[in-house]
């Protein structure tokens, strides 16, 4: 008995509306000339005016609230927040007005529209995520360079690339579920294609894990230098995509390498050793043979007091060999500095001293002789007749 009393007054309470919405609109009609559906689409899109113009007084003071955070997660948000934002309250509106005119027109279009409005606010979400990846990886860049901090562009830029990658499957996969595609048909759709896809394509999916390789283990990152023995391979590294990587070599040309070159070759990454190393054998004459040991004592000396030299590491001056013409002596030591044009500074500094020293001790650099020696002893005498001979 109570839930029939219950559905009753259900039923007086939908009926007293719509006599209270024809009203109404009999009212509206009659006095005012406007029909209630069409006020209400006037009201819905005052109100969707009145809420973006709220929201975007609100962003603003949000920016300027971010501004003064040290944080870049925050400044990003809000700065990326603001279109997608803005869109989608329109985009929203324009769902309920849809619904109004659905009351004054018999052919069913709601449904699709609704769909359609969803995908589109996937779109707007999808917009905002990317923006904010992009932001971040930006603003975390600005900040360590403010902060004179190391930057891993390399690493930046990957996981910006990797993020952007995703939201953008996991967004089209949202898009086509709401579009009433069947996502386990498409998964095992893109399966197969994928298959037929990896055959016709292989080249590309090889530079394409060459570049994950690169962002995974990191042999070198942009703005280093590197070379290869294996190819004519030398440069700074300036971009490093998906597919490729750009060289820039030292004759200012670009090189682009594709990424899958990257796992067949032995990379050399001098950017990141840690001293620089100074490899030279002097040879003196033979006639010199009695300051060898002076000359090797005070060259030592010297480097172990030089201030660019690193004595922490191997140094080694010794008499190494009797040469064809020359006294060999070694000389293998490491600078502290590791720029190219600091180093031949220090090397052109060591080695004008040892000259110093080699002169000082009156010995002289050896170069390459010859000695012949001419045996007279069974020689004939050349006739006086012979043309060949000399008046």
């Amino acid at each position: 008995m109570t839930t029939v009393t219950a559905a009753g007054q259900g039923c007086v309470h939908t009926w007293l509306t719509v006599v209270d919405m024809e009203r109404l609109s009999e009212l509206l009609s009659r006095y005012v000339g406007v029909e209630i559906w069409v006020a209400s689409l006037v009201a819905i899109a005052v109100i969707t005016l009145l809420a973006n113009q709220i929201a975007q007084v609100l962003l603003r003071q949000a920016a300027r609230a971010t501004e003064k955070t040290s944080t870049v997660w925050d400044d990003a948000l809000v700065q990326t927040a603001s279109r997608p934002v803005l869109a989608a309250m329109w985009v929203i509106g324009a769902g309920f007005m849809a619904r109004v005119l659905q009351r004054r027109i018999d052919e069913q279009f709601l449904p699709e529209f609704l769909a359609l409005r969803d995908v589109v606010l996937i779109i707007c979400v999808a917009w905002f995520l990317l923006r904010f990846v992009d932001k971040v990886g930006r603003n975390i860049v600005a900040a360590r360079v403010t902060r004179g901090e190391e930057v891993d562009h390399t690493t930046i830029d990957a996981l910006s690339k990797l993020a952007r990658l995703v939201l953008l499957l996991v967004c089209i996969l949202m898009a086509a579920q709401t579009l009433g595609f069947q996502i386990t048909g498409l998964l095992a759709l893109g399966g197969v294609g994928g298959i037929a896809v990896g055959f016709a394509a292989k080249d590309l999916l090889a530079n394409f894990f060459g570049g994950l390789t690169i962002y995974l283990d990191r042999p070198f990152s942009v703005g280093e230098w590197i070379r290869s023995p294996d190819k004519s391979l030398e440069g700074t590294v300036e971009y490093i995509s998906w597919r490729h990587t750009r060289i820039r070599g030292f004759n200012k040309n670009p090189i682009y390498v594709p990424n899958a070159v990257f796992t067949n070759i032995v990379v050399e990454n001098p950017s990141r050793m840690s001293h620089r190393r100074i490899k030279e054998t002097i040879g003196l004459r033979y006639d010199d043979f009695a300051v060898i040991a002076p000359v090797v004592s005070d060259i030592r000396a010297m480097l172990e007091a030089h201030p660019d030299i690193d004595t922490s590491q191997t140094l080694i001056v010794n008499f190494n060999q009797f040469a064809a013409s020359s006294l060999d002596l070694m000389i293998y030591t490491f600078t502290r500095t590791t720029v190219w044009v600091t180093f031949h500074q220090v090397k052109q500094d060591v080695l004008l001293k040892i000259g110093e020293i080699i002169e000082r001790h009156g010995a002289q650099i050896a170069f390459p002789t010859h000695t012949l020696h001419v045996s007279r002893g069974n020689a004939e005498e050349p006739s006086p007749t012979d043309p060949h001979v000399a008046d």
